[in-house]
């Protein structure tokens, strides 16, 4: 008999965020054909996203629609998620390493008195079974981690922008052709503690910092508010999003939702470019998992350039609107 897979899915108002394809990418890596496939979605009106999710090789979609799941609340997503797992008995669940995915993982782990691996960048076979590999000390070092054979379930928490999504198109696994089933959970218990009455969300764009491929941040040597409009149409121009370093927002010349770094949020986008940003530890923390690093700096002793695959050594406020005009022509 087979495992069980089951996939906690995580939405964006009305659709699946993309670091739900990566985690059933990250099923599509370990499950074999004769494993089982489910996915919970929780939210309100979300019958689009069901039907998103409706992929051939998922063997069963799991609905929680109710309009008190509107915005995430960790004690009533809970409740969801512990009558899911206790129904359905997994073997394997998956979350994303987000807010949400932070805060759930651990919850579900010690409701099903198992383990739990978190921010997982990478898979492998090992003795017959698999290693997961993790950042640790700030990403300057990484670890595989393994459960044991006494655990009962694994909890995992991939890292956004590490796995490859899952095709929205295509079948999970290979050969599989039938449809999921779905079924619907109850109501949530009415005895809760808190109630979320709205969400305000500060992004820097359309894009969230998490999942962006390709991030435009700046530093202290932005100078101001003022100076983040460059790095703005840059972003703008390369369907990017941007960041910022802690010192930036310190400073006030933008949002802490902007912020990358140790205390921030961590990303691992294809390009970062890190504008007027020395290159501080903290920073590091939050980037340097990033695929291709280009670091613009008028210090040429400065940290960020050990860590960039290609840097320029010049003021921000004559490159950054140089490569905006020679990006518009060449995606024009």
């Amino acid at each position: 008999m087979g495992r069980t897979y089951a996939v906690i899915a995580e939405m964006r108002g009305n659709h699946v965020r993309q670091v739900t394809w990566e985690a059933l990418g990250a099923v599509a890596q370990m499950a074999k054909v004769e494993d089982r496939v489910i996915v919970l979605v929780i939210g309100h009106a979300i019958g689009e996203a069901v039907d998103a999710l409706s992929l051939p090789g998922i063997h069963m979609i799991v609905v929680a629609d109710n309009d008190r799941y509107q915005y995430y609340e960790a004690e009533t997503y809970f409740a969801a998620a512990r009558t899911f797992v206790d129904q359905e008995e997994p073997d394997i669940v998956l979350l994303g390493h987000t807010a949400m995915g932070r805060e759930m993982a651990p919850m579900l782990a010690s409701h099903l008195q198992s383990s739990q691996i978190s921010d997982i960048t990478s898979i492998e076979e090992y003795q017959g079974g698999f290693g997961f590999q993790r950042p640790i000390y700030a990403g300057k070092a990484f670890e595989t981690k393994r459960f044991t054979q006494a655990a009962k379930c694994w909890v995992l928490t991939i890292r956004p922008n590490n796995f490859p999504p899952v095709g929205q198109s295509g079948a999970l696994l290979p050969g599989a052709m039938t449809v999921p089933e779905r079924r619907f959970l109850p109501e949530p218990p009415p005895t809760l503690r808190s109630i979320v009455r709205g969400v305000v969300t500060k992004m820097s764009g359309s894009i969230d910092l998490t999942e962006a491929k390709i991030i435009v941040s700046g530093g202290r040597g932005v100078k101001s508010a003022d100076g983040f409009k460059p790095l703005q149409q840059l972003a703008l121009v390369l369907n990017g999003a941007v960041g910022a370093t802690r010192g930036a927002c310190d400073a006030g010349y933008c949002d802490y939702a902007l912020q990358i770094g140790q205390t921030g949020k961590v990303v691992t986008p294809e390009v970062y470019f890190a504008c007027g940003i020395s290159g501080s530890i903290q920073h590091l923390a939050g980037m340097n998992q990033s695929r291709v690093i280009v670091a613009i700096n008028t210090d040429p002793g400065a940290p960020i350039f050990e860590v960039a695959d290609y840097g320029i050594v010049g003021d921000l406020f004559e490159i950054v609107p140089l490569l905006t005009a020679e990006f518009r022509k060449l995606l024009s």
